[in-house]
């Protein structure tokens, strides 16, 4: 029996999301990259929404997420990007020349997980084994 509840719900829906910087910039280094993962951490907690793993590489970012059922995915994400992309203009004026408030590219990459939970963990902790976001 799954262990996530809602008030007539148990539910267990486990997605693997990667997205991008805008023009997939090689930009999320040192200081950037420990706020981008504060950032995201944060906001995720902020839902309700549970950081299975989670990677940030130079060039984007892989999480597999436990997304509670009343949240779509396209809507927390929306919320995700959005919200993470202000934090970090607040932290890193430098990231938003030219009045060009886009910190992440348009669209990103969802997959169920499934069956798959294990291999697609591992697959993610690959990426960048010091740079997890779940710790």
């Amino acid at each position: 029996m799954d262990k996530n509840t809602l008030a007539h719900t148990k539910w267990n829906c486990i997605y693997h999301i990667v997205f991008i910087p805008k023009y997939r910039r090689q930009s999320m280094y040192g200081e950037l990259k420990k706020d981008v993962k504060e950032v995201l951490r944060k906001l995720c907690e902020y839902k309700g929404v549970e950081i299975v793993e989670g990677t940030v590489c130079s060039d984007h970012v892989h999480m597999c997420l436990k997304i509670p059922p009343k949240f779509s995915v396209s809507e927390f994400m929306g919320y995700l990007k959005g919200k993470s992309a202000l934090m970090i203009f607040d932290r890193h004026p430098e990231f938003k020349k030219h009045g060009n408030k886009h910190f992440w590219a348009r669209g990103y990459y969802v997959d169920t997980v499934g069956h798959n939970e294990e291999q697609i963990r591992r697959y993610i902790k690959e990426q960048e084994e010091s740079d997890k976001l779940k710790e």
